[in-house]
């Protein structure tokens, strides 16, 4: 996005048309999009770390000169014919078993260096002869120098080596097919068992926010106060099974594939996902008596108070719980001056204790207090 490559861009004061240089490196990047039409004066790129599929949209980058593509899902090399200053290209470890593709490079009559090892093509027998021989340009590949003998010897063997490369591809190509089929019918698996699952959890684990000015009834107010031991054992036993998840997710055997790569990026995102839900019950009283709102909200007996921030306004309250908001519209305007919040000692709970504006006018009925010494406010232990 172009939000991502300002970001990426202080170097340059966050302008993106004129970068020569941008390092958009481990950010999960997907997908290439917009990048030869935002930054056509871009010298040298860095995308290595990331889930890039596809090398696309880089093809009108005329001036580019290197192009780190390492530790990403790649498995074709396609679409850089347009790169006409591409000196140096690093697919070090992607999945491109399609060794034959990397005659698209013949195109790119500057580049001098380029790094294949850790791909599954590399593993074929005649793999460097067959690529000395086809990027008769190249001076240097996976950071060995090409000597003039090697490629002399390698341009003799080409046509046998390249009937044993395409042999080999075709070999690849089978077994990345079954891959693929296997990873589906377990995703589908996975799907359908999560779908079960779901069936029964009745649980949405999302914040409760703007709620309206209607209080909760007092048997809930109730209940939520006073089970705080119940929902510890409800959070403890979810946090538990989530962790038998995950454990097993972990010691499941597993190809290394662009698929599984995925597979674990999902995982790991659903991980933080489930980190982020936190649902926390609250009782919310008018206390007539004092003229004022009581918020009582069941945060675990154990969190630190530090992980607390509490954020009275005249109109509604916000508590940043680990940087989770929780906010609520108040039934009637408070002092946010006067309000205070503390920890209930048996519980753990947070209660936020917060004066209506303007308060009760309280009259002493007794005919013999002389006139003019009548209090008008009521002390506030009434």
């Amino acid at each position: 996005t172009e939000d991502l490559i300002r970001r990426n861009a202080e170097h340059n004061d966050c302008i993106i048309f004129s970068l020569e240089e941008l390092s958009l490196h481990q950010q999960e990047i997907e997908r290439l999009e917009h990048i030869d039409k935002w930054c056509r004066d871009l010298k040298i790129l860095y995308l290595q770390n990331n889930l890039i599929g596809k090398i696309e949209n880089v093809s009108k980058l005329k001036k580019l000169e290197y192009l780190n593509l390492a530790l990403n899902n790649i498995e074709k090399i396609e679409n850089l014919e347009g790169c006409e200053g591409l000196t140096k290209l690093d697919l070090t470890v992607n999945f491109i078993g399609e060794l034959s593709s990397v005659k698209t490079l013949q195109h790119n009559i500057h580049l001098k260096e380029l790094f294949l090892m850790g791909n599954p093509c590399a593993d074929f027998d005649g793999y460097r002869q067959f690529v000395v021989a086809t990027l008769q340009q190249l001076k240097w590949l996976d950071g060995k120098e090409i000597e003039r003998s090697e490629r002399i010897q390698a341009l003799q063997d080409f046509p046998v080596v390249e009937q044993q490369i395409r042999e080999q591809e075709k070999a690849y190509c089978l077994k990345r097919a079954k891959d693929k089929e296997e990873t589906q019918r377990k995703l589908q698996e996975e799907e359908n068992k999560g779908e079960k699952e779901g069936r029964h959890t009745g649980f949405d684990g999302r914040w409760y926010t703007d709620i309206s000015a209607t209080l909760p009834s007092s048997e809930e107010s109730k209940n939520d106060v006073q089970a705080p031991e119940i929902q510890e054992g409800e959070c403890k036993k979810k946090k538990l099974d989530n962790g038998e998840d995950d454990l097993e997710f972990w010691n499941k055997p597993s190809l290394y594939t662009p698929e599984s790569r995925l597979e674990t990026l999902r995982h790991m995102e659903k991980q933080r996902k489930d980190q982020e839900k936190l649902r926390l019950d609250f009782s919310l009283r008018d206390d007539e008596k004092r003229n004022q709102i009581v918020l009582d909200l069941a945060v675990y007996r154990y969190m630190d108070t530090s992980l607390i921030d509490v954020d009275v306004q005249p109109t509604y309250v916000r508590v940043m719980v680990k940087g989770k908001p929780f906010q609520l519209v108040l039934p009637a305007e408070v002092k946010p001056d006067s309000s205070s919040a503390r920890r209930a000692q048996t519980t753990g709970h947070l209660v936020v204790y917060m004066p209506k504006v303007g308060s009760l006018i309280w009259i002493k009925l007794k005919s013999q207090v002389p006139r003019g010494t009548w209090p008008t406010r009521a002390p506030d232990d009434l």
